[in-house]
């Protein structure tokens, strides 16, 4: 007696079948993603606040700008024009102008550290810093933030640009401890000199690209 043949599913249900569950899974995963973007975005968007208001104190709105060749133009979205650089311009309770916030990125020891620092037009001089993002070392690299030493060189940090609105008067540049000599210097941290000159290539870097285009047209910002 032959035994019973087993019943088999046709290859083109079986497609059909992972198909839709394909789809449905798709439709969930999009779903999910879409219902998170606004609550991701305006959380991004009161850390960067926060980061400003410390680097630029006394400022109570922020508005997001890009420095190009041809002059300033307000950002509605992340995407820069082609030869611009993105910057935050702080506003203080009656409107007025209170400074500019923009990030730099230098390679570390570990990592790539990233900070946003605020600059006033008045001085012509940066005026604060904060670290956006870094993983250095637990209690050498990190003292970038916690060294008060250290972050007193962000307190008049001079980045004037030069007659020509080509590029900076004096490069920023990171010293030996205890050597600093000049309003441009950044009098490193003994023991983290490596953290200590990413922050300041970092802002050469960023003030270099940023500052020529934005000085000659900053009044561009006055309410």
């Amino acid at each position: 007696m032959s035994a019973p043949e087993q019943s088999q599913t046709p290859a083109s249900k079986m497609i059909l079948t992972m198909g839709v569950v394909a789809c449905v899974c798709g439709v969930l995963i999009v779903g999910a993603f879409q219902s998170t973007q606004e609550a991701i975005a305006e959380n991004k968007r009161i850390v960067l606040e926060r980061a400003v208001f410390k680097v630029l104190p006394g400022a109570a709105t922020v508005r997001k700008y890009a420095a190009t060749p041809a002059g300033i133009q307000p950002l509605t979205g992340d995407a820069v024009p082609e030869g611009g650089v993105k910057f935050y311009a702080a506003y203080d309770q009656s409107g007025g102008l209170k400074g500019i916030a923009a990030e730099a990125a230098g390679k570390g020891y570990a990592d790539t550290v990233r900070v946003l620092y605020g600059y006033e037009a008045k001085c012509q001089c940066i005026v604060g810093i904060s670290v956006v993002s870094m993983r250095e070392t637990p209690g050498i690299g990190d003292k970038i933030i916690t060294d008060q030493a250290f972050l007193k060189n962000f307190e008049a940090l001079d980045v004037r640009v030069n007659p020509e609105m080509t590029a900076l008067a004096n490069a920023v540049k990171t010293v030996k401890h205890g050597s600093k000599s000049n309003a441009w210097q950044i009098d490193a941290i003994a023991g983290a000199t490596v953290t200590s000159k990413a922050v300041g290539r970092g802002i050469n870097d960023s003030a270099q690209a940023l500052l020529p285009k934005l000085v000659a047209h900053i009044g561009e910002l006055q309410p």
